[in-house]
């Protein structure tokens, strides 16, 4: 598992923190790449911005994206990442603090793999976390490259 990256896109920093830590208390110690705004995650899956020149054949293995983000919203991600591809394949688990039924018809709309409300107890946060690990990182079977 520890060769596989995860791309966090998080602008909280405490739930960035809360992510980071139920990853390490779930034994999941693979990279976590941390974006911090929707166009700090463009700029790192394809290579632009402060990622400039970063090798594009190594990819996350599962995005994290938050829907409420600076700069570039956690849909207009999803929908670039949906039309480019490079990434129109890439697993993206929208891991949310809305519980919007919009916000669900439009991730999945786009493109989501699947949709995890963030819950607000933190041994449930993490248990959420560790089964996303075990799947995503373990059970799945990705795409064998991003390229149709």
């Amino acid at each position: 598992m520890e060769d596989k990256i995860i791309l966090l896109v998080e602008d909280n920093a405490d739930d960035e923190k809360l992510t980071l830590r139920a990853l390490k208390k779930n034994n999941i110690r693979n990279e976590v790449v941390v974006a911090r705004n929707g166009a700090e995650a463009l700029d790192y899956l394809f290579g632009t911005g402060n990622y400039a020149g970063r090798n594009l054949n190594v990819m996350p293995q599962v995005v994290l994206l938050d829907l409420k983000l600076p700069k570039v919203s956690g849909l207009d991600v999803l929908r670039r990442l949906r039309s480019n591809d490079l990434t129109k394949l890439l697993p993206v688990v929208i891991l949310t603090s809305s519980d919007e039924e919009r916000d669900r018809i439009n991730g999945y709309g786009l493109g989501a793999n699947s949709y995890i409300r963030k819950p607000v107890d933190f041994n449930d946060f993490a248990e959420a976390v560790r089964q996303l690990g075990v799947y995503w990182l373990v059970l799945n079977e990705p795409a064998p490259t991003g390229r149709v």
